[in-house]
């Protein structure tokens, strides 16, 4: 069975206090990006990778290739305007059946036991959502009016997002939409299903300066 692994990469800096997008900011003196193509090189030998970058980023990116001597094959896609359509544009280049791992370029520290846990449930059951429960007390807020709630009832979701290709091809051709954030809502918007599988805590979306500092330790463990 093929694997794909899409990896989608179109953020800026604003909330790192950066001038340079995200997944490009240097951990161990190398790109995030590139991290997270490592962990699922790590994985497994046999996947595909369509990286989903905004057109004007693809110059820049060829020229860290370059300088960091990355040299794993990999097809590009144009971003759009929202998660929805970089998505899309990436699921366009890829043909036949299998199964595609739709990743934020910004989570490098996805482990191998998630990918496979993630793996056999989209290979089963046709998708797999990795989640972690939520470990603090929450609170619903509705203006000023505000009250606890069953934290076992909530998951925070992470990526990468699960599917048999041809069902989330098909989903991303029938939404109504483009204002999806999230692929599994689309999928689900077609009548099917979500299977949440257990996801790792380290698998941090890197958004903030000190989660720079968190992936570098991690890594280097």
């Amino acid at each position: 069975m093929k694997k794909f692994a899409l990896i989608v990469a179109g953020g800026s800096g604003s909330r790192m206090n950066s001038t340079v997008p995200k997944q490009f900011a240097e951990i161990n003196e190398r790109p995030v990006l590139m991290h997270t193509f490592n962990a699922f090189i790590n994985f497994g030998s046999n996947l595909e990778f369509i990286l989903v970058l905004p057109k004007e980023q693809v110059k820049y990116w060829h020229e860290l290739c370059k300088k960091h001597q990355f040299k794993t094959v990999h097809k590009i896609a144009f971003g759009g305007e929202t998660r929805f359509q970089s998505v899309k544009s990436g699921l366009n280049l890829i043909s036949g059946d299998g199964i595609v791992f739709i990743h934020d370029g910004v989570r490098p520290l996805v482990s191998a036991k998630t990918l496979q846990n993630c793996f056999e449930t989209a290979a089963e059951k046709g998708n797999a959502l990795p989640v972690i429960p939520v470990s603090e007390s929450v609170r619903f807020a509705d203006g000023s009016v505000n009250h606890p709630v069953d934290r076992g009832k909530y998951f925070l979701v992470q990526t990468p997002q699960t599917f048999q290709c041809r069902l989330i091809q098909r989903a991303f051709m029938m939404a109504k939409s483009d204002l999806f954030t999230d692929d599994a809502t689309v999928l689900e918007s077609i009548g099917q299903t979500i299977h949440l599988v257990e996801g790792n805590r380290e698998n941090i979306k890197i958004t903030y300066p000190e989660d720079l500092i968190f992936a570098d330790i991690q890594l280097r463990r």
